[in-house]
Order: C-alpha cells, then sequence, then structure tokens
C-alpha cells in the first residue's frame, strides 16, 4: 500500500503496527516516525536504532487498543 495511506492511519489512531512486504513487523507511533516522500521511506527512530523502511512496501496495518500487561 502506499506510504500516504499509511501514515493516514497512523494519524487518525495514534499508534500501528505494520508488516512489510519483507515480513518485518514494526510498531510505529507519531512521535517516533517521520515520512519522506522524497525518497519514499518511513523512518522509525527507537531508543537503539534508526530504521529506513521502504515506505510503499507495506502490506498490513493493525490497529490495538491500549491494555495492561
Amino acid at each position: 500500500m502506499k506510504m500516504e495511506f499509511v501514515e493516514k492511519e497512523l494519524k487518525g489512531w495514534g499508534e500501528i503496527m505494520i508488516v512489510t512486504s519483507a515480513g518485518q513487523k514494526f510498531e510505529i507511533h507519531i512521535g517516533d516516525t517521520e515520512f519522506d516522500y522524497d525518497e519514499r521511506v518511513i523512518r522509525l527512530k527507537t531508543p537503539n536504532s534508526l530504521f529506513v523502511i521502504d515506505g510503499d512496501s507495506v502490506e498490513s496495518i493493525e490497529k490495538h487498543y491500549g491494555h495492561l500487561d
């Protein structure tokens, strides 16, 4: 799916799980995710790493509700 749709869903929910065509699963949040339309990538900043994800490789989005662990 197009990264524009992924960004729209993220902005509407605040936090989503994405799965890429390579099978990688990422939990992305509004505060730690940047959409670069020139390069067509999603940049995810975590405490330990910076992930650069092919922005158009997202195959699925999961929206989940908060829960108590």
